[in-house]
């Protein structure tokens, strides 16, 4: 891969954050509303359960690893969405780019992004509402490199749907996340989905990391085999969404749907 074409995406995507104030206010807006909202409701939760279980890290901290993965996602998605609400998708390949570089430079531009939400998520956070991820340890990172490799993989796959099915589709692609956590169990352990829903958390890396943060909540030990089950599987689809998302540029190719591609469909 060339670096300076890598460059070149992330450079777009750059200036276009650096001219337009309306797409950087979005970055900090949503996730700040985010963790006051889910905030509020821990400290609620606090005052009239009665319990002495603390909610501030079992659900808040579930809210914003959660986000992370989102922002992540959709770092990705939005940047390739730039090219195609603006008919420049077809000119990058009219240049010697590759789609492992053009892919590349999507991922760069989706961790930035991601990055600058997560630090306004971590500083909200821990300064109105007092959570520490000290107590995540070493695990912490590990938790994180999971959830980003599948924000990754949910990306990428997103921006092949669109590719395939043109840009009105991009209504499919953004409810994804909130479609998957009901079955990764973001705020509630696994073990309460139906018995025929629990092999479907199996397959998604996100329930590992969920089910190993309530370990750490709950003083248990860490599940670090199930924890290197849940990496494995976003390293695969991973692999999975960047294979579809160049098959599917093929297909676009061979067809000449590519040349085709305009606002509604390329069906």
């Amino acid at each position: 891969m060339n670096l300076s074409r890598i460059s070149a995406i992330v450079m777009r995507q750059i200036y276009l954050y650096r001219g337009s104030p309306q797409r950087i206010l979005p970055m900090f807006a949503w996730v700040g509303v985010d963790i006051l909202l889910w905030g509020f409701m821990t400290r609620y939760l606090n005052d009239v359960s009665h319990s002495g279980f603390n909610f501030v890290p079992a659900l808040l901290g579930a809210v914003l690893m959660w986000d992370f993965l989102t922002r992540l996602m959709q770092g990705v998605t939005t940047a390739f969405f730039e090219d195609v609400w603006s008919r420049n998708f077809l000119n990058f390949f009219a240049t010697p780019l590759r789609i492992s570089e053009y892919l590349a430079g999507l991922v760069v531009t989706g961790i930035g992004t991601s990055l600058v939400g997560l630090a306004v998520m971590l500083a909200l956070a821990g300064a109105v509402f007092g959570l520490s991820f000290a107590a995540y340890g070493p695990a912490l990172a590990a938790f994180l490199m999971v959830l980003f490799l599948t924000g990754i993989a949910f990306g990428i796959a997103a921006a092949a749907i669109v590719l395939r099915l043109g840009p009105a589709s991009e209504w499919l692609v953004w409810p994804i996340p909130a479609i998957v956590s009901p079955f990764v169990g973001v705020f509630y352990p696994v073990s309460v989905l139906p018995a025929w829903i629990q092999p479907i958390t199996r397959i998604l890396p996100p329930s590992y990391v969920f089910e190993g943060v309530r370990a750490v909540i709950a003083g248990k030990p860490i599940a670090w085999a199930g924890l290197a089950i849940g990496g494995g599987l976003s390293i695969v689809y991973v692999a999975l969404a960047c294979a579809m998302f160049a098959a599917v540029y093929r297909g676009a190719i061979r067809t000449g749907l590519i040349a085709r591609y305009s606002a509604e469909t390329v069906s």
